[in-house]
């Protein structure tokens, strides 16, 4: 991994953006009320642009909602300049990665998705060959061997130029939709590090009894190694300011990076990282659907958890 420390423009000291005074007459004068049936097209007509030009579309929000409303919404302003990178580990995904990729392309914040195809053995490659290379904002890369999620990761983490850097799965459980909430505390300046946790109040689906006891069994493990106080060690939405990620020394290849990235990001000192956890939703798949992390996983992060907090 690249130790080279990267300038973000998403410094820990750095006031969060604010949007201009909006004058009281602003909505009135920019979309104004129909009373006919020409003054009706033009308000659609107008309401058209505004919901083209994101900063507009903020700033009509604001005057509508307030502040408060909408920063609990996760309606902000980004700052100028800003990138992210949606960082995404691929493997035998051909019925979801067509998808993905246009809910990822989608977010209507400045991108770049890294996929890293970990040598699939079903369509998903020439999917990727054929079609999502091919899109401007779009790059892949190919392992030849399959070496696992955190290999995969690894790779993405280097290859990563944004600003901010977000883990996504490849399959449709976690919503991308949910990234400006996820990105909040670190563009405001509050946060090095965001954890997306499926526990402490948003949608999810109904799945494995056993599954949620195995994960906060490993959080409350990792936690009492760490001191943290997390609710999801296991979650997929980590996010973090890419000097951060790119300064940890990696290794795990399989499941492992998430009790390893955990136990990595504690042990910071002069200064510690900041940690913050959003409610995030979450729509599990079963195995029929293609669901990979079992037992085995399991028993690797329990051991992750104490090789990690002992020893790099």
């Amino acid at each position: 991994m690249d130790d080279t420390t990267v300038k973000s423009p998403i410094a820990p000291s750095q006031s969060r953006p604010t949007l201009p005074k909006v004058p009281s007459n602003f909505f009135r004068d920019s979309c104004p009320m129909p009373n006919d049936s020409r003054s009706l097209s033009e308000f659609d007509s107008q309401l058209a642009e505004v919901a083209l030009d994101p900063k507009r579309r903020i700033e009509v929000l604001h005057a509508l909602l307030g502040e408060p409303a909408c920063r609990q919404m996760g309606i902000y302003p980004i700052p100028d300049g800003f990138k992210l990178s949606v960082v995404i580990p691929v493997y035998n995904e051909e019925r979801w990665i067509r998808e993905i990729v246009r809910r990822v392309r989608e977010v209507p914040i400045p991108k770049e998705v890294i996929l890293i195809d970990d040598c699939s053995k079903d369509g998903t490659r020439k999917i990727l060959e054929d079609e999502i290379s091919k899109l401007p904002d779009c790059k892949v890369v190919y392992h030849e061997v399959n070496q696992g999620k955190g290999a995969g990761l690894r790779t993405g983490f280097k290859h990563a130029t944004g600003d901010v850097v977000i883990v996504q799965d490849a399959d449709l459980e976690y919503d991308p939709a949910e990234y400006p909430r996820l990105l909040q505390p670190i563009i405001e300046g509050k946060a090095d590090v965001v954890f997306g946790s499926r526990f402490i109040g948003d949608n999810h689906r109904v799945l494995y009894y056993w599954h949620y006891v195995a994960n906060k069994a490993l959080t409350t493990l990792s936690n009492f190694f760490t001191n943290l106080n997390l609710t999801d060690m296991e979650t997929c939405y980590k996010v973090f300011r890419r000097e951060v990620i790119q300064g940890i020394n990696l290794k795990s290849n399989r499941f492992g990076f998430e009790p390893e990235v955990t136990a990595k990001m504690a042990k910071k000192r002069d200064p510690s990282w900041r940690i913050y956890e959003i409610p995030i939703s979450y729509s599990g798949r079963t195995y029929e659907e293609g669901k990979k992390i079992g037992l085995k996983d399991a028993f690797n992060a329990l051991y992750c958890i104490v090789r990690y907090w002992l020893k790099d």
